[in-house]
């Protein structure tokens, strides 16, 4: 008689979830997190590294639609290990995060963990057997992280002496998500490998004027100037910049016009985000004459954003790379680099954040 009940009471939760029902990005369950161009609300654009889609639903399958082509997620489904997926060529618009699961409320975060000025990534909604319900609330504390390959993850999980490719690049294992899960918050990231706060990686001497983070920042989407991003939209409590590494790693640079550069982001990230502490970084790809260089441009500017009334500016230094922990793609820093990174950056934080 148990068993029978068993059985019956299993098929019953099958019915339950028989048919498939799809969200589309207009859904208001669906959670987003990063920077996100709604110009089509069936299909929003985004760019950056870090752009995430959460939601909550009450059945027993997921998949997420997106453009064929979108590139690479990293999915987490209720408290399991994390995975990747890709959406690959022209074809492959749905990928299954999870099927057969106990019939009950779940949650899915997935998020980008690659840079998209390539794919052109577009989200396109989600697919479920049961209904979305509510999603848990984001962290009370936000950030933004602004910067270059560093940032994005660039070839952390590649070795030296193989090409770039994308399948290598994890942002989700990047040092500034691996802060934002040590201090239980939450981050939306603007970052482009090779970008500079005046001059992008091997730009001229006068720099790159109509590409650099300047250039970049007040828009939603990378090296596209038909929206500018609605700050209201996204208040971190604090901002995290790290660039420089770019502006000085190539010969003959200008160490003038890189101050300029990190003092109209700065103006730029002040205005957008008044009540945020700033916090400019360096490292950890710097070494000898150009690390003393930038650490010295960003102590003054540091010191006359103080003088000028604003005290809310800080500085924080990575220990620079030496090998010991490997490296990733491109002489960049490695997985575990990157975990020593946010171990040193994350009591610096949770200092500010108080």
């Amino acid at each position: 008689m148990k068993k029978f009940l068993l059985i019956a009471l299993t098929a019953l939760a099958a019915s339950a979830y028989a048919e498939d029902h799809f969200f589309g990005p207009t859904d208001s369950h669906i959670q987003y997190v990063g920077r996100i161009c709604f110009q089509n609300p069936e299909s929003p654009q985004f760019s950056y590294p870090g752009t995430q889609f959460n939601v909550a639903f009450e059945g027993t399958t997921l998949r997420m639609k997106c453009k064929p082509g979108s590139g690479y997620f990293m999915a987490q489904i209720d408290e399991s290990e994390p995975f990747k997926i890709a959406f690959r060529g022209s074809r492959d618009s749905v990928v299954t995060l999870c099927t057969a699961l106990p019939a009950a409320r779940h949650t899915a975060r997935v998020m980008y963990c690659i840079e998209g000025y390539e794919y052109k990534p577009e989200f396109r909604g989600f697919i479920t057997d049961g209904q979305l319900t509510d999603m848990d609330p984001l962290p009370a504390k936000k950030f933004e992280f602004v910067g270059n390959s560093i940032t994005c993850g660039y070839g952390n999980e590649g070795r030296i002496g193989e090409p770039f490719m994308f399948e290598t690049e994890n942002h989700y294992y990047g040092y500034a998500q691996l802060t934002m899960r040590q201090l239980g918050a939450v981050a939306s990231i603007i970052a482009r490998s090779g970008i500079g706060a005046y001059r992008n990686y091997g730009g001229p001497r006068e720099g790159s004027p109509g590409y650099n983070m300047p250039a970049q920042y007040e828009y939603t989407l990378y090296n596209d100037h038909s929206e500018r991003w609605d700050f209201s939209r996204w208040q971190p409590d604090i901002v995290c910049i790290n660039l420089g590494t770019n502006d000085l790693s190539t010969e003959p640079y200008d160490t003038e016009l890189l101050k300029q550069g990190y003092k109209r982001l700065l103006s730029q990230v002040r205005k957008g985000n008044p009540k945020a502490k700033v916090v400019f970084l360096c490292g950890s790809m710097l070494n000898g004459k150009v690390l003393d260089i930038c650490k010295q441009i960003l102590n003054e500017v540091t010191d006359e954003a103080h003088k000028a009334g604003d005290k809310q500016v800080y500085r924080f230094d990575f220990t620079p790379i030496d090998g010991s922990l490997g490296f990733g793609t491109d002489w960049h820093p490695s997985l575990q680099r990157h975990q020593k990174m946010a171990d040193e950056l994350t009591p610096f934080l949770r200092g500010l954040m108080k």
